[in-house]
């Protein structure tokens, strides 16, 4: 005998059945992403979370359960992975999008001392703020502007990875590298 589902999985729309069925085929995603695509597609087809579960590699009733709760609450974001294991997230998006904006400021000789950023002026600016970062180190500013594919010169100045300014006689031109993201994988 079975046990009555606490909450059972809501009806698809359209646009999440045909999501969750490419999801499902997908050879080129992360298997999570399959592996949860395929579960809810099995519950929605009539099995139960144990099968459903075995089907996509070994679920267990419970955690099958705990996504189609997920799923019911969240819609399509609940198959998305999430923060699991290792030190909690202190900057996020917001963070990182802040110190973007920061780094984009063109500094003020008076007010920040410098022409220039360089991460401990950077990281100053930061603390500074009011609605700043208080705690924010230069090793994660150096990785945040990392990130956004930008990197130090020994000249003392950020660039975008993988462009660089050439003089030539019709002017300065910026040439591009093709091979800058192949290169720093």
């Amino acid at each position: 005998m079975t046990r009555r589902r606490k909450d059972p999985l809501r009806s698809f729309s359209p646009q999440e059945r045909q999501y969750l069925e490419r999801l499902g085929r997908a050879h080129g995603l992360p298997a999570a992403l399959v592996i949860r695509a395929k579960v809810l597609l099995g519950v929605a087809g009539g099995q139960s979370y144990s099968a459903a579960g075995e089907l996509a590699g070994g679920r267990t009733r419970n955690a099958v359960a705990a996504l189609v709760s997920r799923f019911n609450h969240q819609g399509l974001a609940a198959i998305e992975p999430r923060h699991s294991g290792g030190p909690s997230v202190v900057y996020d998006a917001d963070a990182k999008e802040r110190i973007l904006n920061e780094f984009r400021r063109a500094p003020d000789r008076e007010m920040d001392g410098t022409a220039t950023w360089s991460l401990t002026t950077l990281q100053r600016a930061l603390r500074r703020d009011p609605d700043g970062l208080p705690g924010i180190s230069t090793y994660t500013i150096w990785w945040v502007l990392r990130e956004a594919g930008l990197s130090w010169q020994r000249d003392r100045s950020w660039c975008k990875t993988g462009v660089a300014k050439r003089k030539r006689k019709s002017g300065e031109v910026e040439v591009h590298d093709v091979d800058a993201t192949p290169k720093k994988t």
